[in-house]
């Protein structure tokens, strides 16, 4: 007979994070595999006919404003673009002489 543990393990995945190794990147991680489980337990309560459509679309609709506040809070991604860039870039003069 399988533990607890398997059982838990077998209905709640939970997969090791792979990127960056920062506090916040783990955080945003383990928030994020939690939406995944709830939006998939949502479905399959709509599904299963168990809750309303519309019962189903608001209740992820408020799962992915926890996670996008999360992400938010975290500070996650704001240093994708924030990089600065030479402004005598070549493919500008190329672009002015064609």
């Amino acid at each position: 007979m399988a533990s607890n543990q398997d059982k838990d393990d077998f209905f709640h995945p939970r997969y090791p994070y792979r990127g960056e190794v920062k506090p916040e990147n783990i955080v945003f991680n383990a928030n994020l595999q939690e939406f995944a489980q709830e939006v998939s337990y949502i479905c399959n309560l709509e599904t299963a006919g168990k809750i309303k459509p519309g019962q189903a679309y608001h209740k992820i609709k408020d799962l992915w404003k926890k996670l996008k506040l999360s992400k938010e809070e975290l500070k996650i991604g704001d240093n994708l673009f924030n990089q600065e860039f030479d402004d005598n870039d070549d493919d500008s003069t190329e672009n002015d002489k064609s």
